[in-house]
């Protein structure tokens, strides 16, 4: 099946991320993952949730949103609070930035990774993932030099990826014609490239067999082991933080 921008299955879109976007966050960066766009803000929150209150161990959270024109038609701003797909999303990346974390070393600190999608097209929830991670660890370099934190608190790097059976055939990383038509649509999140910390697998518009699956983990770990490197040149750093 030939791609709408001529790439082979198995390949990803051109991979750009630019940190530093945002100057008054404690991390920021903006990728670009083909002509899908999100800028990703880490922050240091005053206080710890009240159920994490004097027990010494940290927090780290996210929020997802679409802006207005980020799709073709205008999206609704969400006034009266996140939709049901919005709390899925933020869930999923807070979920995954926190597989990365010493929380205990983190001490009664939280950290809000903001995750805003200014041009959608496909993957925005693997992009905020890949990117939000690339913040967080911007933003810890910054906050534990601020706070006399001497441990390391990630202990791993966080990369995600779709991937779907469109028209019978597997591809990798799916932009928004190919996602919208697909009949088995699946995230990958990876830790270090080399395990799991979620899978998200749908069968949209038909089952899929045993085969399709571990060919779908197989495109997802290729493409997470290809943009691990991208991510540790972004935080500038071999070591994390």
């Amino acid at each position: 099946m030939e791609r709408i921008d001529s790439r082979k299955f198995n390949e990803t879109r051109p991979v750009k991320m630019t940190t530093g976007f945002i100057s008054s966050a404690d991390g920021s960066v903006l990728i670009e993952m083909g002509n899908t766009r999100v800028i990703c803000n880490a922050t240091l929150l005053p206080e710890v949730p009240a159920w994490l209150a004097g027990k010494g161990r940290g927090w780290i959270t996210a929020e997802y949103s679409l802006l207005p024109q980020s799709t073709g038609k205008r999206v609704e701003r969400e006034r009266k609070g996140a939709s049901g797909r919005t709390q899925e999303i933020q869930r999923l990346i807070g979920r995954s930035l926190r597989g990365a974390a010493d929380l205990n070393a983190l001490g009664e600190n939280a950290i809000v990774v903001d995750c805003d999608v200014i041009q959608a097209d496909g993957g925005t929830r693997t992009a905020s993932i890949i990117g939000g991670f690339v913040a967080l660890a911007l933003a810890l370099k910054k906050i534990k030099k601020n706070l006399g934190i001497e441990t390391q608190i990630l202990k791993h790097a966080v990369t995600a990826i779709s991937v779907g059976v469109v028209k019978g055939e597997p591809l990798l990383d799916l932009c928004y014609v190919e996602d919208s038509a697909a009949d088995v649509d699946m995230n990958i999140v990876m830790r270090d490239a080399k395990s799991f910390i979620e899978v998200q697998g749908t069968g949209e518009h038909s089952d899929f067999d045993r085969a399709t699956l571990n060919t779908l983990i197989d495109l997802g770990e290729k493409a997470c082991k290809e943009i691990y490197p991208l991510q540790m040149q972004a935080i500038g750093s071999d070591e994390l933080p």
